[in-house]
């Protein structure tokens, strides 16, 4: 199945548009708020494993409802090294089928995509404590 496009501001206001990746695999993984415990572990450990990530051609890209300026805040705290992606109005999270609606909250979901924005695999209910080693097993 085909990723679908968008194009949302990073925690600079620089646009992002899943068309920039084409030829490059995306690990594009939504969370539902900076700075809290379980959003803090899954980013560090993004950012801890980034190199291994890059080794294999992938690209990482968080996404979440919080402003550009929360995610820079977040992003200095934790020293994180990819782009945090704002989607205030919460239109990319519900087409990617991150939202839920009855609790009104982000479902931790992360999308596998390949060269030809491709979906190759949805993580769903993640844990983030295990989530880069589940990615990292199915890049081999």
């Amino acid at each position: 199945m085909k990723a679908p496009d968008f194009t949302l501001p990073d925690q600079d206001g620089k646009m992002h548009s899943l068309k920039d990746y084409s030829g490059k695999k995306v690990v594009l993984y939504f969370y539902p708020k900076d700075d809290t415990p379980g959003c803090t572990t899954e980013a560090c450990n993004f950012r801890d494993n980034l190199s291994r990530l890059s080794s294999k051609g992938v690209v990482v890209l968080g996404v979440s409802k919080d402003t550009p300026e929360s995610h820079k805040q977040f992003i200095e705290k934790f020293h994180l090294n990819f782009p945090l992606l704002s989607d205030t109005e919460r239109k990319v999270i519900r087409e990617y089928k991150a939202w839920d609606e009855e609790r009104q909250s982000i479902l931790r979901t992360t999308y596998l995509i390949d060269e030809q924005r491709e979906i190759v695999k949805v993580y769903e209910q993640v844990k983030p404590e295990e989530h880069i080693e589940e990615i990292l097993q199915d890049l081999e």
